[in-house]
């Protein structure tokens, strides 16, 4: 990602002491550069939803878009492990499905699911879905995350349903009826599917997959206890505001890229 704007990253930071700085998103890179920030990105991604236990079977994906060809995004390879998945790994499949570089095939799933949303959203860089438990659970609810804790009000009015289930997707043309669903939100509740996100960056998607997953736990707990109360609309978007967008999305990625590539530095092979 190439923005580095002068607000700060999140709420809780107010204007820094002079010597004081936080990381920032790298700006103005190369190509070449920008694709090797994102391929590190995503397979950080991978290995992380492997220890969140995303994964399932040969089921999930996350893309990011080719800096330089924007027709084209990186993916996992068909029936590797999340926990496995190193740079090298990855595959670059263009929007008509043809794959310009790597030894493996693609999921036609993901080809036929984010193919569709990035020719959707030229804004988004980056989409992710798996078949994560509490995603899965909720998501046969045809509900809409409610505004009951701060970090869904990430959320509110900015994720939409894709409520029309049929089955494996094995077509474009409903990979083209799930980017309508998202329309122009950071996510879609894919009904007795999963869930997905995008982002201006890889860090953004994953992040927001990884704490929409959660938000889904903390619902159902909810709604299994009693009635969840509401936070009232002008203050769930207040607190959207004030927690979601690119940078925050970015930023709050940080501390699990600290920890994963610390821990599994063969990643960047």
């Amino acid at each position: 990602m190439t923005m580095t704007p002068e607000a700060p990253t999140h709420a809780s930071v107010g204007p820094l002491p002079e010597g004081v700085s936080l990381p920032l998103p790298q700006r103005n890179l190369s190509f070449e550069r920008e694709r090797e920030v994102r391929k590190q990105e995503l397979a950080a991604a991978f290995r992380l939803f492997a220890r969140f236990g995303f994964s399932e079977g040969v089921a999930g994906h996350i893309t990011a878009r080719d800096p330089e060809n924007p027709s084209a995004f990186w993916v996992n390879p068909f029936g590797m492990s999340f926990s496995r998945i190193r740079v090298s790994d990855l595959i670059l499949v263009d929007h008509d499905g043809t794959l310009l570089e790597g030894r493996r095939p693609v999921n036609n799933a993901a080809f036929c699911i984010h193919s569709e949303v990035h020719r959707a959203r030229p804004d988004v860089v980056a989409a992710a879905h798996t078949h994560s438990v509490h995603g899965k659970a909720f998501s046969s609810l045809g509900v809409p995350l409610a505004p009951i804790t701060q970090d869904a009000c990430a959320f509110y009015e900015d994720h939409g349903i894709y409520a029309d289930y049929r089955g494996v997707v094995n077509d474009t043309e409903e990979g083209r009826r799930i980017g309508a669903a998202l329309g122009d939100g950071k996510a879609v509740v894919l009904r007795n599917h999963g869930l997905l996100t995008v982002g201006a960056s890889v860090a953004e998607a994953a992040w927001y997959f990884i704490t929409m997953e959660r938000s889904c736990q903390a619902q159902l707990l909810a709604m299994a206890a009693g009635e969840p109360a509401l936070i009232d609309p002008e203050t769930a978007r207040t607190v959207r505001d004030q927690i979601s967008g690119p940078l925050p999305g970015w930023f709050q990625f940080r501390p699990l890229w600290d920890q994963i590539t610390a821990e599994q530095p063969d990643l960047f092979d």
